[in-house]
C-alpha cells in the first residue's frame, strides 16, 4: 500500500514542534523544495504514526516534503531490490539487521558518518546500538529502538481455558502442554492454542541458541547443522500431531504481519512476533496481549534471547540531498514530540533522553516493551555475528521448508536435510 503525504495534508493530532534552530537542523540550508522518498514495512497503525512525524519534520522544515511508501515485510523486500536494480530507491530506507550488512557492502547505501554530531545527534546511543548499524568499519544505519523475540499471548484465552499465563520457566514441554489445553477447551470456534513456529527464524534461531550454537558464524558459514533442524521440525510435528498448534492449513494465511498473525486472525491464542510489535498488536485486538519469552529447552537453560536493533533508518547510496535525509532520521530518533507520537512501537528507543522524556507518557503497553526487554535475566545471551550476503532468502527458505514439513512434503528429516543442504548452497554464492 502507498501513501503520499505533503504539508497541506497534516494528519491529526500532531504535537506541538520544537524550532528548526533549537533542533539543530540545518533548515533553510536545504534549498528549494527538496523531496525525500521514505520506504518502510510495517502494520497500519505504524504507518500513522510515522505519517505524523514526517508532518511535523515538514512543519519545522517547509522546504523538505516526505513522500511515504510503506508495504507488508513479505513485498518490502522484493520492492525495495528492485527498486535499487533500477535505479529508483528510496531516499530513506527501514532497513533490517538482517539485510543492512548485504546492502552495504553492494554499495546500496550511503556512509552516514560524516553527518554525525553536527546532523545525526546520537551522542546518547549506547554504542552497541551504533555498532549495530555500523558495516566494515562505517555507520549505515540509525537504530530505531530495541527490542527482542517474544510470544504474543492473548490473555483473555488463556483465562477462558483456566490456565494462568507462565513465568519465565516456561519449557518447550509445559509449552505443548499449554497449547493441548487451550485447543481442548474449545472456548472458540477453530480455535487452537499456539500458532505454527517452525518457520519464524527468530524463533529457530532462540532454539538453536540454547543449544550453544548460532544461525551464522563470524565467517558467514552455517553454526548449526541438519540434527538441530531435524530436532526442531520433529518437535513442531509433535506438536501439530497432539494439536498443540493451529493446522497447516490455516498457518499458511499468516503472511508475516501483526494482522495476519494466528492471534490476530483468532486462530490461536499465541502467536510469535518481536517485543516492539506488542503496540501493534493490542492496537488491533481488543483482547489483552501481553508478551512472554520463548521456552526453554530445558528447566534452567537460557541464553537464547538477545537485545538487537529492531530496525534502521539507511540513506540511499543513490540520494541526492543525503544532509537532508539524515536529518530527517535525526528528528524521527531525537525530537521529544516526534517520541511522544512513535512511542515505543519500533522498540525502545535508544537515545537516553528521549526514554527518559517518554517514560512518564508511557501506558501499559509501552510500559510492558520496555519491562520486557530488562525483564529477560538469564534468558538473554550476546548479539551474535551479523547475517551474511543470503541470510534473508534463507530466513524465506525456512518457512518454506517448514510448511513443505507440515503439509506432509518432507519427513523432519529430509525437511532439516533440504534445508542445510540449500542453505549452505545459499552461502556459498557469497
Amino acid at each position: 500500500m502507498t501513501f503520499r503525504i505533503n504539508r497541506r495534508g497534516v494528519l491529526a493530532g500532531g504535537a506541538a514542534a520544537l524550532s528548526a534552530s533549537a533542533f539543530g537542523l540545518p533548515g533553510a540550508a536545504f534549498g528549494q523544495e527538496t523531496r525525500l522518498r521514505l520506504m518502510w514495512w510495517g502494520s497500519q497503525p505504524r504507518a500513522e504514526r510515522t505519517f505524523e512525524v514526517s508532518n511535523l519534520f515538514m512543519e519545522e522544515n517547509p522546504e523538505v516534503v516526505i513522500d511515504g511508501e510503506t508495504v507488508g515485510w513479505d513485498d518490502y523486500w522484493p520492492r525495495l531490490a528492485t527498486q535499487v536494480a533500477g535505479r529508483n530507491a528510496p531516499d530513506i530506507i527501514q532497513m533490517d539487521y538482517r539485510y543492512i550488512f548485504e546492502y552495504a557492502r553492494r554499495g546500496a547505501l550511503a556512509q552516514l558518518e560524516g553527518h554525525v554530531p553536527d546532523v545525526l545527534k546520537v551522542s546518547d546511543f549506547d554504542q552497541a546500538a551504533i555498532d549495530g548499524g555500523s558495516v566494515d568499519g562505517s555507520l549505515y544505519g540509525i537504530s530505531l529502538g530495541a527490542n527482542s523475540s517474544a510470544m504474543m499471548i492473548n490473555a483473555a484465552a488463556f483465562e477462558e481455558a483456566g490456565i494462568e499465563i507462565p513465568d519465565n520457566s516456561l519449557t518447550f514441554d509445559e509449552m505443548k502442554r499449554i497449547g493441548e489445553e487451550i485447543t481442548k477447551a474449545g472456548k472458540r470456534e477453530n480455535f487452537y492454542g499456539l500458532s505454527d513456529g517452525s518457520g519464524i527464524e527468530p524463533f529457530f534461531e532462540n532454539f538453536v541458541r540454547q543449544r550453544g550454537k548460532a544461525l551464522y558464524t563470524e565467517d558467514g558459514e552455517l553454526a548449526f547443522d541438519a540434527e538441530d533442524t531435524r530436532e526442531w521440525f520433529e518437535l513442531w510435528a509433535a506438536m501439530r500431531e497432539s494439536k498443540a498448534c493451529v493446522p497447516p492449513d490455516l498457518q499458511a494465511l499468516d503472511k508475516n504481519q501483526i494482522e495476519t498473525g494466528m492471534v490476530s486472525l483468532g486462530h490461536a491464542a499465541v502467536s510469535y512476533a518481536h517485543s516492539n510489535q506488542l503496540v501493534g498488536y493490542q492496537t488491533i485486538n481488543k483482547d489483552p496481549i501481553v508478551m512472554h519469552p520463548y521456552p526453554r529447552i530445558e528447566p534452567g537453560v537460557g541464553g537464547g534471547h538477545y537485545r538487537k536493533p529492531s530496525m534502521f533508518f539507511s540513506v540511499s547510496s543513490q540520494c541526492e540531498n543525503p544532509e537532508a535525509a539524515a536529518a530527517y532520521i535525526s528528528f524521527f530518533v531525537t525530537d521529544p514530540d516526534a517520541a511522544t507520537i512513535l512511542d515505543v512501537e519500533r522498540g525502545v528507543p535508544e537515545s537516553a533522553a528521549v526514554r527518559e522524556a517518554l517514560a512518564p507518557q508511557l501506558d501499559d503497553t509501552g510500559r510492558a516493551a520496555v519491562e520486557f526487554i530488562g525483564g529477560l535475566g538469564d534468558l538473554a545471551g550476546p548479539l551474535p555475528p551479523p547475517p551474511p550476503l543470503g541470510a534473508g532468502e534463507i530466513d524465506k527458505m525456512l518457512l518454506r521448508i517448514s510448511q513443505e514439513v507440515s503439509f506432509g512434503q518432507h519427513t523432519p528429516e529430509s525437511g532439516a536435510e533440504a534445508f542445510v543442504t540449500e542453505a549452505q548452497s545459499i552461502l556459498s554464492r557469497g
